[in-house]
Order: structure tokens, then sequence, then C-alpha cells
């Protein structure tokens, strides 16, 4: 029967390493904790102290719960010298897929890279999904310990398992961001917010919703509202992660970057973010009446002067000046305009200036039309379009 460790160091004393602290020394272990950010909070059930060095000597496992990897890789140079030779440093810290490779590469046997699925409450709770990429034996050296934290998942390795921990982040920003879609599109109909969330709560974004009901509902501004249990901050940071060990495009992390919010704010606070001020969407419907109405007018309202459209017609690339563009319409409806469409697909606001996409579809042709826009002194204006046509 495997024996659980009895003293435990745990580096990093935030909201994840002062909860993980408290529940591992409600489970009779002998918890030392130590914060990086200042001197350690005193009070709990665990002890603390200033000196990283001294926690981690008289230690059976070193936990790291830190902020990323650079916070890792200082700490434990600080603390290596002082680890006892059959300790185990177990890593719940949230890092690149590379830097959790070299860490184990560095450490050996004796390293568990262990990301954790859930937060402060799942680890008050002991519900956590616990991500453990280790060596077998020493994963069951060290399994008693976490066990107390949630449930263990083997998985092959270290790397693979900071790889796993990033793509089921980018799942929770996706989800966080098909919740600000879904609320502006309720805002934009005239509905009551509470009847949206009763809906949502019913469907795949339930979990989320449930948990964040009442900050959804307040606004996010209640004065008496609970601390954020995961903050905007990190994670726009494990998206970064993501985005730069795939090397692949993650609209999300430029979605959740662009949130106009406190980055200590709980992630919930970035459904909530405002919709895209009508000062920019005004052109892209003005290029909209111009369609539905033949008149030219309206082009030259929604275009700077300056502009071009640009794309393939008939084969042949074409770039023609506002003039040229509007002198494509007659100044009337097209006649099956009644059967015709148009709609805004996207909108990002970089500062002074905006990208747009649009599809149309107009008779047998889908239109996909790409806007770049700029804020002026006038107010906000497509400064060039390119288009795609699809028969």
């Amino acid at each position: 029967m495997t024996t659980a460790p009895r003293t435990i160091a745990v580096l990093g004393l935030g909201r994840m390493g002062t909860t993980v602290a408290t529940r591992l020394a409600e489970h009779s272990h002998e918890v030392i904790g130590w914060t990086r950010s200042g001197p350690p909070s005193t009070g709990g059930p665990f002890h603390t102290t200033d000196d990283p060095t001294t926690a981690v000597a008289k230690a059976d496992v070193v936990l790291l719960a830190l902020f990323d990897g650079r916070a890792c890789r200082e700490v434990v140079d600080q603390v290596r010298a002082s680890l006892r030779p059959d300790a185990i440093v177990v890593n719940t810290s949230t890092v690149a897929p590379a830097d959790a490779s070299a860490l184990a590469h560095e450490l050996g046997a004796s390293y568990v890279h262990a990301p954790v699925l859930g937060s402060v409450p799942a680890v008050a709770a002991g519900t956590l999904d616990i991500l453990a990429g280790a060596d077998p034996d020493t994963l069951d050296r060290v399994r008693p310990v976490l066990a107390a934290l949630g449930t263990v998942r083997p998985i092959a390795d270290a790397g693979t398992a900071a790889a796993l921990k990033l793509i089921a982040n980018s799942s929770l920003a996706g989800g966080v961001l098909a919740l600000r879609e879904a609320l502006r599109q309720g805002d934009a109909l005239g509905l009551p917010r509470t009847e949206v969330l009763d809906i949502l709560e019913l469907g795949l974004l339930g979990g989320l919703v449930a948990r964040k009901r009442s900050m959804l509902t307040s606004g996010g501004n209640r004065p008496t509202a609970a601390p954020a249990q995961f903050t905007i901050a990190a994670l726009a940071k494990d998206l970064d992660l993501l985005a730069a060990a795939s090397g692949t495009p993650l609209r999300s992390a430029a979605d959740l970057a662009g949130t106009p919010a406190d980055p200590e704010a709980d992630i919930a606070v970035a459904a909530l973010t405002p919709a895209v001020p009508d000062a920019v969407l005004e052109p892209l419907r003005a290029y909209i009446r111009g369609h539905a109405t033949g008149d030219p007018a309206h082009f030259r309202a929604a275009f700077l002067p300056t502009a071009h459209v640009e794309g393939i017609r008939d084969g042949a690339f074409v770039s023609w000046g506002l003039d040229e563009y509007c002198a494509l319409f007659p100044g009337r409806p097209a006649p099956d305009e009644p059967t015709r469409s148009r709609r805004i697909d996207t909108v990002d606001v970089h500062g002074t200036v905006a990208t747009a996409t649009m599809t149309l579809r107009h008779g047998t042709d889908t239109f996909t039309d790409v806007f770049l826009l700029a804020h002026v002194d006038e107010g906000w204006r497509i400064t060039n379009k390119a288009y795609h046509r699809r028969p």
C-alpha cells in the first residue's frame, strides 16, 4: 500500500496555491507555503515561510502553483540545490509544452507535470481533473497527494500534459466568447437578459452560464462579487502559449485580448464586453444600403474618396477607384432585390483601425467582402475593400 508523503512545500500562494495548500493541510499533510509576491499570509491551516529553500529542504513533495513558465524556471533554479534526493516536484502551473519538457528533462524521474482542469471551487471540493505526465512509479508515489485534490488522469509525458491543458483552456475561451456573442445578439433583439440566460443554461453553454450566472446578470459590477476564480489575464496568457506552440491561427486569442476590461477580472466579464460601437458599424450599414437601393450616394458615405475595391472579375484582377465602383450602380434596386441578403460577419477594432467581413448573397452568386476601416476626422470610413465571388 502506498504511503502518502507527510511534508509538502507549496510554492506559489495565489488563489489556486492557497486553496491547494489549505486542502492538503486539511487532509493531514504538513504543508509549508511560500509566495513570490511578498510576505506570506498567516492564519491558515498551513505554515508559511519567507524562504523557499527552507520549505523545500523539509519536503517530500514540492508543489509549484505559479503563473507561467518563467516563474517556474526561476523558482526551480532558486530551490534546486535544497531539494531532498528523494523529493518529487509536482508542477500544477499552466506552461508551454516546451517549458514542461525542459523541466522534465532537467529533473528526470522526480518531476511530475500535473496541470489541472478546474478552478478554486474544484480545489476546495477535491474535484479537479489532474493531467499527470510522469514516470509511472513516481506518479504512484505521489498519487495520494494528488488524490486529495481530485481525479488523477495519467498522461504519456510532461509536454503532452502541458499541451492538453492549453487545448482545454482554448475550449474555455471559445465558450466565453460564444456566450459573449449570444448575449450581444440577445441585447440587439431586446430580449430580457434573465430569459436569455435561462435558455442558454439548457444548452451546451449551460455549465458556464450556471457557474457565472450572478455575474452575468449583474453585469460583473456587483460590489460584493466574489474574487475572480480565473482571470482574463491568465486565460489570455494561456491562449498566447497555445498560439505560439501550435504555430496556427487562434482567433479566440485576439478576441480575448481585445476585451476592454480589467485583466484581473473574472473571465465571465469577458462575456460582457460592450458590442462594437455603432460608429464603426455605420459605414458598413451605409454600404449595405447602397446595395439595397442601388444609390451610389450611400457608397460615397461609406468609403473614403481614396478607397479602392479589388477582386477577381471574369478571371481577371480588377482595382476600381470609388468613382469607377459607384458607376456600376444605376440608382435603383436590382430586380431581384427582395431575394438578396447581406450579413455582417465580423468586426475587429484595433484603436483607430478596424477590419470587417461581410457575406452577400446576390442571386446565384455569394460574395465575401473584406473591409479595412479607419477612424478619420469625420468618423469611421472604409479605406479599402477586397472581395471573393463564389458562383
